[in-house]
């Protein structure tokens, strides 16, 4: 137990000593909201990825394929189409043209730019945002919690506060830059801790065909990758983790800081390697760890990892393979804090309540904005420690990209679209997102992204060719 501490505590002192060191760095608002457009292309492929798969790709997925097998793997097809089109579609444009609109340091500020100073789609896009990345937060000092209760044998609510405090220091301190930064190293820790234990079990079953011989493959057909529910519902419901990432705001402005549009192609070959390697590795660490575990099955599946990281090594690399976890957990977290920080002061505050504020106030807004936000998310996951993380990250991100995604995706490459089609489109792919989520049985178990995806889709069409107003132009050099 020792050596995990140790682990531990190196991370922590670690991931601290960024926060201090860009608490120096960060001179202007600019610099703590969006980091002044400086990412370099590994930084922000790795901080996106880190950011984006989170605990839900190191305890969620590794915990739904333990449970339910080969019908998952389609999360991770999925998963890895919608990198590529986001990195190839939405960032080279989003670059360009929130730096064009006025220099837009958020995504509703981006959406009124768009469409000529229009506050009620700012205001509609910062309150769609603050509400799902409650939920989001909830669900990662959730799964933060967990892995502090699993390894220390501690009370979930002494682990929910102790990792809290973790993560809000560093993102407190050192904003923008310092969730980047800190994102990109553990990115790096993420994969190779997934990379780690799935190759040691590969390898302590015997390689192929000891493996092959363990987990009875021989029985395998085609059928072992049915979806849940079926081959036509299942594959259209769990497309939306595909459509989705069009609409996830904290991975949206790690293209709006990448330092040079040109920068983008590189940052997607980073992105989808880092990416494979992480999924691939979190597919066989799901299903090798149920071969592991077959004749003593884990009460939650979704602590496969920590399970097998202190069954397999010493204390030490336990340690650093669970702080791995806990990487990606505090990856996602500190970067939904930043993002309704930032919305908080720069949609609601500057734009309602001073705005005039200058840009010392609008910082100390932001930094005081991540506390208040961590206090309702640490309440909020105290009284949801039952529900499953992947279950609560889905809905968050199933909002998100249904109100945002169309928004986006149409901003970027449909001149005609106006601002009173955005509001529309996004309050309707919020909406159906939360009735679909109440309702059961049938065609409701869908994914509900999908139908709120199309929804939205069809609200904005509808709404953009039924009324005219003044949008400015894109710029030309946008589209290539």
């Amino acid at each position: 137990m020792n050596g995990i501490y140790v682990s531990f505590g190196l991370y922590f002192v670690g991931m601290l000593i960024v926060g201090i060191y860009f608490y120096y760095k960060t001179k202007s608002a600019s610099d703590y909201i969006l980091g002044s457009r400086s990412l370099p292309p590994a930084v922000a492929a790795l901080s996106a990825g880190a950011s984006d798969l989170s605990g839900w790709a190191l305890m969620g997925l590794p915990g739904a394929i333990y449970a339910g097998g080969f019908g998952n793997v389609w999360i991770i097809v999925f998963t890895l189409l919608g990198v590529y089109l986001n990195w190839t579609l939405i960032a080279p444009r989003l670059r360009v043209l929130t730096e064009a609109f006025n220099n837009a340091q958020t995504i509703p500020e981006y959406f009124a730019n768009r469409f000529g100073n229009n506050r009620l789609l700012r205001t509609v896009s910062a309150a769609v945002t603050l509400f799902f990345f409650t939920l989001y937060v909830v669900a990662g000092l959730s799964g933060g919690a967990v892995v502090f209760e699993k390894t220390f044998n501690i009370s979930y609510e002494s682990a929910l506060f102790i990792g809290s405090i973790a993560i809000i220091s560093y993102t407190f301190l050192g904003g923008y830059l310092a969730v980047s930064w800190t994102d990109f190293f553990q990115g790096m820790m993420m994969a190779a801790s997934m990379l780690v234990v799935s190759l040691t079990l590969y390898f302590l079953f015997g390689g192929a065909q000891g493996t092959y011989e363990a987990a009875n493959l021989g029985a395998l057909s085609w059928e072992n990758f049915k979806p849940e529910l079926g081959w036509g519902l299942g594959l259209l419901s769990l497309s939306g983790w595909c459509i989705g990432y069009l609409g996830q705001p904290h991975v949206l402005v790690r293209f709006m800081s990448v330092r040079r549009a040109s920068d983008i192609k590189t940052s997607r070959r980073i992105a989808m390697i880092w990416s494979t390697v992480t999924m691939l590795s979190a597919l066989g660490v799901g299903f090798l760890g149920a071969v592991y575990f077959k004749d003593s099955p884990l009460p939650n599946g979704e602590a496969v990892l920590i399970a097998l990281s202190q069954a397999l090594f010493n204390p030490f690399v336990a340690g650093l393979v669970i702080a791995g976890i806990l990487a990606a957990i505090m990856s996602t977290i500190d970067s939904q804090l930043l993002v309704c920080s930032t919305t908080f002061s720069e949609d609601i505050y500057r734009t309602y309540i001073r705005k005039n504020a200058s840009d010392k106030e609008i910082l100390t807004v932001s930094r005081l904005s991540v506390l208040v936000i961590s206090i309702m998310g640490i309440y909020m996951a105290y009284n949801h420690r039952d529900s499953t993380l992947l279950s609560m990250v889905a809905y968050a991100w199933g909002g998100f990209g249904a109100a945002f995604g169309p928004v986006i995706l149409l901003s970027l490459f449909w001149p005609r679209m106006t601002g009173a089609g955005a509001i529309a489109g996004m309050i309707t792919g919020a909406v159906v997102v939360v009735v679909w989520k109440q309702l059961k049985g049938g065609v409701f178990e869908m994914f509900e992204v999908v139908p709120g995806f199309a929804a939205a889709l069809l609200a904005i069409v509808a709404v953009s060719l039924l009324t005219k107003e003044e949008i400015p132009a894109v710029p030309l050099d946008s589209k290539g």
